[in-house]
């Protein structure tokens, strides 16, 4: 796991050892000390506290912490023989049911000081939290989609929208995604969906290092059925996760404007069934073939292509460092030494 860019909590350690007992007897489990006697006694493992960075920090590192992921990328995919066809990338995005998108509109040039500002819309009441995980495949194909509502039990109304009848329902006390959930999506989505699709032996799904994506039970599961998942940089995944860079924000903003379009027909709610609807469209947009090759490509897996990420991330951590030592620089020394000097100190 160290290795794939998660490495292990002292709590996971301990949940990984409970499942592995447990094959051989059942409802058993580890000592309380069991993890530190285990770190004691072997010495190519040890304990140590996570590192936590500043924002000022990690962003002069990221060229340092983007080259290795790709780096390790590159050597797992040469490691296990994985092709192109068996690259998956999954996350998870949340929605409030009646949020509008962002957009222009024509207003008054002149208007009383009690308008001034950004014109305002009204927006739908309901603002009922929802989240939907999606996968996405590097040849330009998306998996059913997973919806988690904030609720107990399940309603017919739901399944009378047209809703496609791979897609999963599922439910949470606040609608966000749990651990139960995560394990879930890997074996009835993920699992059932591509196996028959798989062109070598192994599939690579990357994915953040949320708790909810990656427990000892989804470790568990992806070894037993040649499923290797990787982990960009924390706080990346604007850089690294093909769903995030290309996908969520277009998937977002059509759903904003699908439903900003409800409210100027003066539906003043939307419920379940309304949300599920106006998805399905959305989703038609975002997820296209096209918007997702696009999306591996633009950061920088399929096709391999490092440079798609770093040079983004050179361009934007230069220029700052040069304006910052300009600042402080006494009088009399050229700009463009100073320049020239931190070109020469990142090089």
């Amino acid at each position: 796991m160290d290795e794939r860019g998660l490495p292990p909590t002292l709590p996971f350690v301990r949940r990984m050892a409970d499942l592995l007992l447990r094959e051989r007897v059942p409802d058993a489990s580890v000592g309380k000390h069991w993890v530190s006697r285990f770190v004691d006694r072997h010495d190519v493992v040890v304990s140590k506290f996570l590192r936590k960075y500043d924002c000022q920090r990690a962003q002069c590192e990221d060229p340092v912490l983007l080259k290795a992921w790709f780096e390790r990328v590159q050597a797992t995919v040469q490691k296990f023989g994985i092709v192109q066809e068996d690259i998956y990338n999954f996350d998870e995005t949340g929605f409030n049911m009646g949020i509008i998108a962002t957009t222009k509109v024509v207003t008054q040039t002149r208007q009383p000081k009690s308008r001034k500002g950004r014109p305002k819309a009204t927006q739908p009441g309901n603002r009922n939290f929802v989240t939907v995980i999606e996968g996405i495949n590097a040849t330009g194909w998306a998996l059913p989609a997973t919806i988690i509502f904030e609720g107990k039990v399940h309603q017919s109304s739901w399944y009378r929208t047209g809703i496609p009848k791979d897609w999963v329902i599922g439910l949470s006390e606040n609608g966000w995604t749990n651990d139960e959930i995560g394990v879930r999506w890997l074996r009835e989505v993920f699992d059932r969906h591509t196996r028959s699709r798989t062109v070598a032996t192994y599939r690579l799904l990357l994915l953040d290092g949320h708790g909810s994506h990656l427990t000892p039970e989804f470790d568990d599961f992806c070894r037993k059925n040649q499923i290797v998942w990787l982990c960009p940089p924390p706080h990346s995944t604007h850089l690294t996760q093909a769903c995030d860079v290309g996908c969520f924000s277009v998937l977002k903003t059509a759903y904003g404007r699908l439903v900003q379009e409800k409210a100027e027909l003066g539906i003043n709610s939307i419920d379940k069934p309304d949300f599920i609807q106006i998805f399905q469209k959305a989703r038609t947009v975002a997820l296209s073939e096209k918007n997702i090759k696009n999306s591996f490509r633009a950061v920088g897996i399929v096709p391999f292509s490092p440079e798609m990420v770093l040079s983004r991330i050179r361009a934007r951590t230069r220029d700052p460092i040069i304006i910052i030592i300009m600042c402080i620089t006494p009088e009399g020394f050229p700009p463009v030494a100073v320049a020239q000097l931190v070109v020469n100190t990142l090089s």
